[in-house]
């Protein structure tokens, strides 16, 4: 009878610690890290690319940018991953959002226009773009999508 209680007792407090940790759950959840898209164009004007930021400093920065009131660090830099975006379906890779940040200037081994890059997307990470990192010189946040 006693291991039967006490059985009883383990289940009885698993599912309290359950349903505690549930419930203690939700606000953590409901709390939806912030999130903005942005797009940018390259060379001419031609293409456009959508960016997702998570950073709340970046997601500044970004708006800072198109309001014209940074005009120095304003071209878009970070890693890519060979895969395409929901929020960019026609392009066949994005830009890790923990990467992203914008620069001034930067080293021509990480130049590239966006077709570009699509076009060699087997060969990049290599040579080309070593380390996934893409910095187009000629970048230029257009927008932010809302």
């Amino acid at each position: 009878m006693q291991t039967l209680r006490s059985r009883i007792g383990r289940v009885v407090t698993a599912a309290a610690l359950a349903v505690a940790g549930g419930m203690l759950a939700v606000p953590v959840a409901a709390q939806a890290e912030e999130s903005a898209l942005f797009e940018f164009t390259d060379q001419q004007q031609r293409d456009t690319f959508v960016i997702k930021l998570t950073n709340p400093d970046r997601i500044a920065e970004a708006r800072r940018i198109l309001s014209g009131e940074e005009q120095r660090r304003t071209h878009v830099m970070g890693r890519f991953i060979k895969r395409p975006a929901d929020y960019n379906p026609r392009w066949g890779f994005q830009y890790d959002p923990d990467t992203i940040q914008f620069f001034e200037v930067a080293i021509e081994v990480c130049d590239s226009s966006i077709q570009y890059l699509e076009d060699h997307l087997d060969e990049a990470g290599g040579a080309f773009l070593p380390g996934y990192f893409w910095c187009p010189w000629a970048s230029k946040l257009t927008r932010e999508i809302k």
